[in-house]
C-alpha cells in the first residue's frame, strides 16, 4: 500500500535563502506587476496612518476648542483618504492575485515539462499520488506565498514601523506603555509558530498519503472489488483520513488560541493606554486627541503582528513545498537527446543491432546478459521465452526508455544514444499488451494530437485492423467519446485501437508486445490478416508467449534466464530439439490438456 515518503513530512528551515532566490526567479518575469503592487502597498501603508492622526486633529483643534470652522474640510480629507485607501487596496489585491496565478501557471508548466522528460525508471521509484501532490498541493501552497505573502508582508512591516514612529513622536511615555505588551506577544507568537509548524508537518504528510492511497485504489478498483477488499480498503482509508482530520483539528486549536490571545493582549494595551493616558490627560500633560489617536493606533498595531505570524506559517509551508518541488525539478534527466545528435543518420534503411547488451533494473541483478543479435530491414523477428526472460526489456532498451548497462544498440551503425530521442522513437510503432487510452474521442486516441494524420488516415488505419466493425456501431463513430483508460471498451477493442494508433503513424518498425494475447480467436484471425499485409514492407519485432503467433516469422529468438539461447526459423528451431522444441511440445499439449500444461510451458 502506498505511503507518503519521508520528504512529504520534513519541513526544513523556516527561511532558506537559496530556495527563496530560486522562487524569485519565477517572480522576475512579472517584476512590473509586482512593482505596481509594491507601490500600492507603500501608498496604502502611508494612508492608513492618516485616519487616527486626522481624528487627533479634529478633537484637539476643533471639537475640544469649539472651533468648528475647518472641521468640514478635515472630514473631506478623511473621506478622500478612505477612497484612496480603497483604490490602492483593490490594486494591491487584484495585482497580487493575478500575478500569483501567472507565476503558478509558469511553475506548473515547468514541472509538467520536466515530468515528461524524466525516464521510466524515475516513475518506477515514485508513486503517482506523490507526484500529484507536488503539482497540486505543493504548488497551491506557493500560490499563497506569491499572492499574499512575499510582497504583502512589507505592508505589515511598514505599518508597524510607521505606527511606532508616530506614537513616539506624539508622546514617548504613552508609546512605551502601548508597546509594553510586546514581550508577551513575542512569547505567544513563538508558542504558536512552534506548534503550528509541527501540526502543519503532520497535515502535509497525511495529505500526500491520502493522494497516493486514492490514486492506487481508484486505479485498481476492479481488483479491489473482485477480491472483496472494499471493507479492508475502507478501514485503511479511514485510518489515514482520521489521522488527517485530527492533525487538522489540532492546527485549528492553535489558531483558535493564538488570534484571541493577540486580541486580549491588544485589549490590555488599550486598557493601559486609557489608564495612564487618561491620568496624564486629566493632569494636562497629554491632549485628549492624542489619547484617542493612541487607542486607534494601538488597535491597528497588533493586527499586523498577527498577520505576520500567519505570513510566517505561509513562508514555512512554502519553503517546505518549494524544497520538494525543486528536488523534483533537480532530478536529472537520465535519458535525453545528445548535444550533437546524428539526426542525418536517421533516414537509413533501419538495420538494428544489439551488441553484447547487458541490463539490470537494480544493481547487478541483470535481466539481460551479453545479448547479441540483429534485425535486418524488412525482417520479421519473433521473440519468445518464459515470463521474466527479458523480452519486453529488449523493447524498452531499443526505444531508450531505459539505458543499457553495458554494450550498445545501433541502427544503421549509429549508437541510438547518439540519436535525437524524438527521431529515434518516431521510427517505431508500439503495441503493448496493456493498452492505455486517453480521455477524448476515438479519433483523438488514434491520432494522439498529430495534426499531420488526417481523418482519412485514421479511417484507413482503423479499417486495416478491422476496428471499424465496432467503431461504426458506436453512436458517433470516430467522434465517440472515450472514458478514462478506455473503460467502456473491451480489452480486445482497446488492443485494436492500439493497432490503429501504431499504424496511423506509418512506422518504419512495428513492435508488438503480446499484442494479441487478450484478443479472442475470431478477432485474432482478423488482425492477423491485416498484419501480414502491414509487415510485408516493414521491419517487425513481435514478442509472444504463444508460438502460433510467431511461427511464420523470418527469425525467432528464444530467451531463457536473461540470455539469448536459440535463434532461427520455426522449422530450424524445432529441428534443434532444444528449448524451443520443448516449449512447442508443451504448448501443443496445452491445447489438449488445459491449464496445467500451460503453467509448465511458462516455466520453461
Amino acid at each position: 500500500m502506498a505511503h507518503a515518503s519521508t520528504d512529504d513530512e520534513v519541513l526544513g528551515k523556516a527561511y532558506d535563502a537559496r530556495l527563496m532566490r530560486r522562487l524569485l526567479q519565477f517572480m522576475y518575469p512579472h517584476r512590473v506587476s509586482i512593482g505596481r503592487a509594491f507601490a500600492a502597498i507603500v501608498g496604502l501603508s502611508v494612508l492608513q496612518l492618516a485616519p487616527p492622526y486626522l481624528t487627533k486633529i479634529a478633537i484637539d483643534a476643533h471639537i475640544a476648542t469649539g472651533e468648528l470652522d475647518g472641521l468640514d474640510g478635515l472630514a473631506m480629507v478623511f473621506v478622500v483618504v478612505l477612497v484612496l485607501s480603497y483604490g490602492l487596496e483593490y490594486v494591491q489585491t487584484y495585482t497580487l492575485q493575478v500575478t500569483g496565478q501567472r507565476i503558478i501557471f509558469d511553475l506548473r508548466m515547468r514541472i509538467n515539462e520536466h515530468l515528461q522528460r524524466l525516464d521510466l525508471s524515475f516513475y518506477d521509484r515514485n508513486p503517482v499520488g506523490r507526484l500529484m501532490t507536488r503539482v497540486t498541493t505543493d504548488v497551491d501552497t506557493l500560490n499563497e506565498l506569491f499572492a499574499s505573502g512575499v510582497v504583502s508582508v512589507f505592508r505589515d512591516i511598514f505599518m508597524l514601523i510607521g505606527i511606532a514612529v508616530v506614537l513616539f513622536i506624539m508622546d514617548w511615555r504613552l508609546a512605551i506603555v502601548a508597546l509594553s505588551v510586546l514581550p508577551l506577544i513575542a512569547l505567544v507568537t513563538q508558542w504558536f509558530r512552534t506548534h503550528a509548524r509541527e501540526s502543519y508537518r503532520q497535515v502535509r504528510g497525511l495529505i500526500a498519503q491520502i493522494n497516493a492511497f486514492l490514486q492506487e485504489n481508484i486505479t485498481g478498483m476492479s481488483t479491489v472489488q473482485l477480491f472483496r477488499r472494499e471493507a479492508r480498503q475502507f478501514e485503511q482509508f479511514d485510518g489515514i483520513n482520521t489521522a488527517h482530520r485530527d492533525a487538522t483539528v489540532a492546527s485549528i486549536f492553535y489558531y483558535a488560541v493564538f488570534y484571541p490571545a493577540i486580541e486580549v493582549l491588544g485589549a490590555l494595551a488599550v486598557a493601559a493606554i486609557l489608564w495612564f493616558g487618561g491620568a496624564w490627560t486629566l493632569q494636562g500633560t497629554l491632549e485628549l486627541g492624542s489619547l484617542v489617536a493612541f487607542v486607534l493606533y494601538s488597535q491597528r498595531f497588533f493586527r499586523p503582528i498577527s498577520d505576520l505570524s500567519e505570513k510566517f506559517n505561509i513562508l514555512q509551508s512554502a519553503m517546505a513545498s518549494s524544497e520538494r518541488i525543486f528536488a523534483l525539478l533537480d532530478t536529472p534527466v537520465a535519458i535525453e537527446s545528445p548535444a550533437k545528435a546524428l539526426s542525418s543518420q536517421m533516414d537509413g534503411p533501419g538495420h538494428i543491432r544489439f551488441e553484447h547488451v547487458w541490463f539490470a533494473y537494480r544493481d547487478d541483478q541483470y535481466v539481460l546478459e551479453d545479448v547479441t543479435f540483429e534485425v535486418a530491414p524488412g525482417q520479421r523477428v519473433g521473440i519468445v521465452g518464459a515470463t521474466g526472460a527479458g523480452k519486453t526489456t529488449l523493447i524498452n532498451l531499443l526505444m531508450r526508455f531505459y539505458e543499457v548497462s553495458r554494450g550498445r544498440i545501433t541502427i544503421d551503425g549509429v549508437d541510438i544514444r547518439n540519436m535525437p530521442l524524438s527521431a529515434l522513437r518516431s521510427r517505431f510503432g508500439l503495441v503493448l499488451q496493456d493498452v492505455y487510452l486517453f480521455s477524448g474521442t476515438v479519433s483523438d486516441n488514434v491520432r494522439l494530437g498529430n495534426d499531420q494524420i488526417s481523418d482519412d488516415d485514421v479511417r484507413r488505419a482503423v479499417a486495416s485492423v478491422h476496428a471499424d466493425h465496432f467503431i461504426d456501431a458506436l453512436p458517433d463513430g470516430l467522434s465517440s467519446p472515450v472514458a478514462e483508460r478506455g473503460a467502456t471498451f473491451s480489452t480486445g477493442q482497446r488492443q485494436l485501437l492500439s493497432f490503429a494508433r501504431a499504424l496511423a503513424y506509418q512506422p518504419d518498425v512495428l513492435v508488438l508486445d503480446e499484442a494479441t494475447s487478450s484478443v479472442d480467436t475470431e478477432t485474432e484471425q482478423l488482425i492477423q490478416d491485416a498484419l501480414h499485409v502491414l509487415m510485408a514492407d516493414r521491419t517487425t519485432i513481435a514478442i509472444a508467449h504463444r508460438l502460433s503467433t510467431v511461427q511464420d516469422m523470418d527469425t525467432i529468438l528464444l530467451f531463457h534466464k536473461a540470455r539469448l539461447r536459440e535463434q532461427g526459423s520455426h522449422q530450424e528451431l524445432l529441428a534443434q530439439r532444444g528449448l524451443y522444441h520443448t516449449l512447442y511440445q508443451l504448448q501443443y499439449q496445452e491445447q489438449e490438456a488445459g491449464p496445467v500444461a500451460k503453467e509448465s510451458a511458462e516455466a520453461v
